[in-house]
């Protein structure tokens, strides 16, 4: 309308097989003519496009690579209006994180449909919720729109209880972690408060590591001095690493950090070169790949289910396979759906429901957001809230790790897994001492030189407190069977959490002030 200039990025991304990525992304342009423009170099470096290389073909590109070349031939055109559709999919959190900052620091328009909540929140000033045919508005980003719709389901008639209970508990969780969450415009922070007053944290840590290890034993897996090479990459170099019972770690990394191998390594589909993988015992493990599972289309969704078990124990109550269907979004009728009737989405959610039903004591995702919906990821985090056995999640997802997770280990292209207290932060700070570059940050609010270093002591301390959080639960796991050491431990964390709370609360005061 009116002369209106309008970008698209769709899911099905279509770009002429022939063309390399640089006439793809840059058309004609010479080299000599883009590389003098600063907004042309921040987009190809912003989603790794020098890693795709230039001169390569589309052809013989992943579908991954294929996006992010459509994605920076969008971000490099002129628009008043751009349109995302579910921009964060195949990028890492690095890349995630570079496309908020540059869509924040962008004049001009956009519209994005994601399921990434973390993304929602940090480019978005308004969110729209489309369901049962309708559109409702909220004021904010996604934390500002689960405070809101937990007031409306609040007030909505019984049979939205469900509904207002993973409301809630998603709320609760929002306000008990990091600052930054519940900082955004347009949260309210007392009404947040009275919603959740009764409301308690959603995962008893202690009790599930407790039993976790008494289905696992101490040992879950070992790798010891495991080095593996591919294609002249050294992709792991003498490594040396722990999983034990009850873990739940997020694993960050690059793309092409062989982030899905390490997990290959684990259910043994790949052999190192050398070293030694140790895997205990009793270890049933459930591995969620990325490529979606073959099924008999002519079968029902239930019977699909069925197939694996009638029944599952979660958070130590039998729930039936028909009940966990109804938890993952298959409601009524749609569990008698053919399996060679249903969209992607619905293929992966019947994926993860066939794996818990199998009642493993160790399960693997990677990257088990994509092509979710945000309710289905409600319902898979509530159902892992419950879940007493060891976790470990490949992910873009920051919200989705940060919910899920407790530790976070990360794989930084050099062979090596380090553990990362400070979660994706810390992950995307050493990236950026590596690379040198990174996504601006926005200064702390506040005029006054000595509020603003009053906010970075409570940042340090809220650092060292997340630390020591961590340190607790794995000396816990540790120790499970030891019940006089277990119970020190546990008083010792919620005094740790208690200071993290009164501290959140002082760094919510500061930054507002």
């Amino acid at each position: 309308a009116g002369g209106l200039r309008v970008g698209v990025l769709t899911q099905d991304v279509r770009i002429d097989e022939a063309l390399t990525a640089h006439q793809a992304s840059l058309g004609d342009t010479a080299e000599h003519t883009w590389a003098g423009d600063a907004k042309v170099r921040e987009v190809l470096d912003g989603l790794g496009l020098h890693e795709v290389g230039l001169d390569s073909v589309v052809g013989t590109m992943s579908g991954g690579e294929r996006r992010r070349v459509a994605l920076a031939a969008l971000l490099i055109g002129e628009w008043d209006l751009i349109v995302l559709d579910e921009p964060t999919n195949h990028l890492d959190v690095e890349g995630v994180a570079w496309l908020a900052s540059w869509l924040k620091a962008r004049r001009g328009a956009h519209l994005v449909v994601t399921h990434d909540r973390w993304f929602l929140d940090e480019v978005n000033e308004t969110t729209w919720e489309v369901h049962d045919g309708t559109v409702d508005t909220y004021d904010g980003g996604y934390s500002a729109y689960v405070l809101a719709r937990a007031e409306r389901d609040r007030m909505a008639a019984s049979s939205e209880q469900k509904r207002l209970q993973l409301a809630k508990k998603e709320l609760a969780w929002l306000r008990r972690g990091p600052p930054a969450r519940t900082s955004k415009p347009k949260f309210r922070i007392d009404a947040a408060n009275a919603l959740i007053a009764d409301e308690p944290p959603p995962r008893d840590e202690i009790a599930l590591q407790r039993f976790a290890t008494a289905r696992l034993g101490k040992q879950v897996y070992d790798l010891e001095d495991v080095s593996l090479s591919f294609g002249g990459r050294t992709l792991f170099d003498d490594v040396t690493w722990r999983v034990g019972p009850g873990d739940r770690i997020g694993i960050v990394g690059g793309n092409g950090a062989a982030k899905s191998t390490l997990l290959k390594i684990l259910v043994e589909q790949v052999h190192p070169d050398s070293g030694t993988v140790r895997v205990g015992q009793t270890v049933k493990v459930a591995y969620l790949s990325q490529e979606v599972a073959e099924l008999d289309p002519m079968l029902r969704v239930l019977e699909a289910v069925e197939q694996v078990a009638k029944s599952v124990d979660l958070g130590g109550k039998p729930v039936g396979a028909s009940s966990l269907c109804d938890r993952f979004g298959f409601t009524g009728n749609a569990q008698w759906t053919r399996v060679g009737d249903l969209s992607g989405g619905e293929r992966r959610r019947l994926q993860i429901l066939r794996l818990l039903m199998g009642e493993p004591n160790v399960l693997m995702l990677d990257e088990p957001t994509n092509d979710l919906d945000i309710d289905t990821l409600n319902a898979l985090e509530d159902v892992l809230d419950g879940w007493p056995g060891t976790l470990l999640v490949v992910s873009h997802d920051r919200y989705f790790l940060e919910r899920t997770t407790t530790v976070t280990s990360s794989l930084m292209g050099d062979g090596t897994i380090k553990a990362l207290p400070g979660g994706v932060d810390e992950y995307l700070a050493k990236r950026v001492r590596r690379t040198g570059s990174a996504p601006a940050a926005k200064a702390p609010k506040g005029d006054s030189g000595t509020a603003k270093k009053e906010l970075q002591r409570l940042e340090r301390e809220l650092v060292k407190l997340d630390k020591r959080e961590a340190e607790l639960l794995a000396e816990t796991a540790g120790k499970a069977a030891d019940y006089a050491a277990v119970a020190a431990l546990d008083t010792e964390l919620r005094g740790v959490r208690e200071s993290k709370e009164t501290t959140e609360s002082d760094w919510l005061e500061l930054s507002d002030f």
